[in-house]
């Protein structure tokens, strides 16, 4: 695997050479780094945290300073992926310049290298506004979780034809306005397949089929730690939620029976020196002391 920093060139070249672009959300710095370290060509830092960070019910009540905080604590772990951060809801919908604004914001406190904006036609403007002041715009069609309430609920778009033609519109509009990739969630196969044979930047899918010029998933479904559901579209490829549990109870069960700590997890006194025993300190040569600290060890 190259240790090359994934840049947004490196993105739009992989639609035409590939090979495909994995990504994957990220909150942590922790998780970030073994993410990056397996491999992911982009850190997606998800407004998802609303759900499987806070535990509310969706995305809408996350904030622009918790996406900022929570990117820039990503960025801290990250060595090659390239970052991409979510613009929350009503933090674009507003205005151009108000969507500019909270782009900036995620870009100097929070380090992303691009940000993510979800709708198509309707917000084309903002997201040319956004990418004419230099910085990258990943585009989000299909369902769009900030928008569950006037789409009924967390339901797969694009299955009429007139649906299907409104998203290839919003995917269309998105790339004329500058967006450097799309990604396509919860839509036919057959409608994804056409989006990314359409348009010229890369499709990144989720819940859209085998056909997109990449995959993203949430890392804790696909780590198996958010247990509560499991859509379809998620393939499991650990069940770290289940070994933590695990893990747990065998914690709690030897601490009750007083299993741990044992004595190789404890720290000793230290000897007492007899007077005269040598201390093992040396004497400070002129003109060699440093600022702070003890004198160098040659």
């Amino acid at each position: 695997m190259t240790t090359t920093k994934v840049t947004v060139p490196a993105i739009r070249e992989r639609k035409r050479r590939g090979p495909k672009i994995a990504v994957v959300t990220a909150y942590d710095a922790t998780t970030a780094r073994l993410l990056d370290d397996g491999g992911a060509d982009v850190l997606l830092v998800g407004d998802s945290l609303g759900m499987v960070v806070q535990g509310q019910p969706s995305t809408l009540a996350v904030t622009v300073d918790e996406m900022a905080y929570h990117a820039r604590i990503v960025a801290r772990g990250t060595e090659r992926a390239h970052i991409v951060v979510d613009m929350p809801f009503m933090s674009f919908q507003v205005s151009s310049e108000k969507a500019l604004e909270a782009a900036g914001k995620l870009v100097k406190e929070g380090n992303a290298e691009a940000v993510k904006v979800e709708g198509g036609v309707e917000i084309a403007d903002t997201v040319r506004r956004i990418v004419s002041a230099g910085i990258p715009v990943m585009g989000h069609v299909g369902l769009t979780p900030q928008s569950i309430h006037a789409l009924g609920g967390f339901r797969v778009q694009g299955k009429s034809e007139d649906a299907a033609a409104r998203v290839l519109q919003d995917a269309k509009a998105l790339e004329q306005a500058g967006a450097y990739a799309v990604v396509l969630e919860a839509m036919p196969a057959d409608l994804a397949r056409r989006i990314t044979e359409t348009i010229d930047v890369p499709t990144i899918g989720i819940g859209a089929g085998p056909h997109c010029d990449g995959q993203v998933l949430v890392c804790y479904d696909l780590l198996g730690m958010y247990r509560d559901i499991q859509p379809k579209f998620v393939k499991r490829y650990a069940e770290l939620g289940d070994a933590i549990v695990s893990a747990m109870r065998a914690y709690v069960g030897d601490v009750q029976s007083g299993a741990f700590p044992e004595a190789c997890h404890s720290f000793g006194m230290a000897q007492t020196k007899a007077v005269g025993e040598p201390t093992g300190a040396k004497p400070v040569v002129s003109g060699s002391v440093p600022q702070y600290g003890p004198a160098d060890e040659k």
